[in-house]
């Protein structure tokens, strides 16, 4: 699945190529992609008509801000999900089986949303409605990792108690919004921590560099365009290549970029974990 990173990339993307972008035309080939409104027909006619204005990101949603005829149109909501990219197209092609939404401009030029899964949704919001009434995921969501509010502070409160492997905490959108099992991963590498570690049992100098681990690897994905480890494409097709300087993600049995020890994958509530056990083993300050 995407992660904060894949999702800015596309928000950087779909900024740059549909700012200003007319929607002359929506076609909607496969109804479960929208989730509101429940007709897909109204998605479409609520579109039409419409230019797109700013794109934003909160966790791993995209919203467009939409314009008609100078006025509020309303919001134009995304979630990705597990497969879900956007295309830019230039010329008319043929859409792949895959294909579950096109949107044309008055000069022919295409933005095709491709779900090889058919898990990814799109909303639109009314004008004047919050965001939150009609994408009611957003309101689980916690902080953004570059907020001011995201502090080893916040994460000392948050997961005071817990017992919870520190893993599983991470992967909680409502605690931070955004991070993934691949980042997850990458960042307790970094501050080393093993993954199955209890989150309430974490001391603040822990706390400190988790939370410093996960702001540099963010803000490094992002720079690398995202990573070539998952289904993401950007609009033009391509992933990013941030894979290619992973620390554990992905590298079973293959040595420790630090120590030489074989990474192991061992499983934690049902998902991978990616971990170095001498580099994460030991410390408990």
């Amino acid at each position: 699945m995407p992660e904060l990173p894949e999702v800015e990339t596309v928000r950087r993307g779909l900024e740059r190529q549909t700012h200003g972008f007319t929607i002359e035309r929506v076609e909607v080939l496969r109804a479960r992609a929208i989730a509101s409104p429940p007709v897909p027909e109204q998605f479409c006619s609520a579109l039409e008509g419409c230019s797109v204005d700013q794109w934003m990101r909160r966790g791993k949603y995209l919203m467009a801000s939409l314009r008609r005829s100078g006025a509020d149109a309303g919001h134009w909501g995304v979630h990705l999900r597990m497969t879900g990219q956007f295309l830019w197209m230039e010329t008319d092609k043929e859409p792949c089986t895959h294909t579950r939404v096109r949107f044309w401009n008055p000069q022919g030029q295409e933005l095709r949303f491709v779900d090889l899964r058919s898990f990814g949704e799109m909303w639109w919001v009314p004008p004047g409605e919050p965001l939150e009434s009609v994408m009611t995921g957003l309101k689980r969501l916690g902080p953004e990792p570059f907020s001011p509010d995201f502090t080893p502070s916040y994460m000392r409160e948050k997961l005071q108690g817990s017992n919870r492997a520190i893993k599983t905490a991470l992967l909680d959108q409502s605690l931070v919004a955004g991070v993934g099992n691949i980042y997850a991963d990458e960042s307790l590498f970094m501050s080393r921590i093993a993954p199955e570690q209890r989150a309430g049992a974490l001391k603040p100098k822990q706390l400190e560099r988790l939370h410093a681990a996960l702001v540099e690897v963010l803000t490094t994905s992002i720079g690398a365009g995202g990573t070539t480890f998952s289904d993401f494409r950007d609009l033009t097709g391509t992933n990013g290549n941030y894979g290619n300087a992973a620390w554990v993600y992905r590298r079973t049995g293959e040595p420790c970029r630090v120590c030489g020890t074989p990474i192991r994958r061992d499983k934690l509530g049902g998902r991978s974990s990616h971990w170095c056990p001498s580099c994460q083993g030991g410390e408990t300050a």
